[in-house]
């Protein structure tokens, strides 16, 4: 998958698209001048299947839209996040992502990764039943330990949206 920006992101968001990038195994660019067309042609260039854009509010990263490689949505987040400096030590071959949230099992299609009913380490753990949030995605490490990297989905945006 190619992660890309808002026209001009701000050191939060950029750093949250490297984190992601890294802990997903995909491509990471700075959007600059592009276009979504650009960006589509970018994708194919990189042999990525799909693309996904963070835009953000007041220099935090507050959405992702995720697009096929045709320029279809796939899926729209509202999201908050806690990026981290520390090293993630995940490995993106054996990842596996276990989904608490049926709503989201798309991301194991999106972003390529094997949906799996258990998994002790190196994997996306999706866990759902908070008050304040629709869902977290927590990043489990090849250690078992949990990352400070996560993303609080506050809300899915119907494609409409």
């Amino acid at each position: 998958m190619l992660i890309s920006t808002s026209r001009k992101p701000s050191q939060k968001t950029r750093k949250f698209c490297k984190n992601f990038a890294h802990s997903t195994d995909s491509t990471s660019v700075n959007r600059g001048k592009m276009n979504m067309r650009d960006l589509l042609l970018k994708a194919l260039a990189e042999d990525e299947v799909n693309l996904a854009v963070v835009n953000e509010i007041k220099g935090n990263p507050s959405k992702i839209t995720f697009y096929s490689n045709k320029g279809d949505i796939l899926l729209t987040i509202l999201i908050s996040v806690t990026t981290t400096n520390e090293r993630l030590n995940i490995s993106p071959s054996q990842l596996k992502i276990v989904s608490e949230v049926q709503e989201l099992n798309c991301l194991s299609d999106i972003l390529g990764f094997e949906l799996v009913d258990k998994a002790e380490d190196n994997c996306i753990h999706i866990t759902g039943g908070y008050d304040d949030l629709f869902a977290k995605i927590n990043f489990i490490n090849k250690f078992g330990e949990k990352t400070d990297f996560q993303i609080n989905i506050r809300k899915i945006l119907d494609n409409n949206d």
